[in-house]
């Protein structure tokens, strides 16, 4: 299993203790999700929907790239890349 870098936004960061970046274990992005999950319960609900996919006003991007255009939550997460998850900000 590769461990990775995540970065949390600050909406977030009640489920972290207030850490901006945690580790997480996992070789896909589902995986990471769920590991977050084990080590900072509640936090994958904020992240996913009810279905099962990432929320529609989350961004999440594996090193440079936004996961909706590359494999979702099946995206390869190598070991020591950093996975940045940013909530949509409405408004205009």
């Amino acid at each position: 299993m590769s461990s990775v870098s995540v970065r949390i936004p600050t909406i977030l960061r009640t489920y972290t203790g207030g850490e901006a970046e945690v580790k997480a274990e996992g070789d896909t992005l589902r995986a990471v999700v769920a590991d977050l999950e084990a080590s900072y319960t509640g936090i994958a609900a904020r992240i996913l929907d009810d279905a099962g996919k990432i929320r529609r006003f989350v961004n999440v991007y594996v090193g440079d790239e936004d996961v909706r255009f590359a494999d979702g939550l099946d995206t390869a997460t190598p070991a020591g890349t950093q996975i940045s998850i940013i909530p949509a900000v409405a408004g205009g």
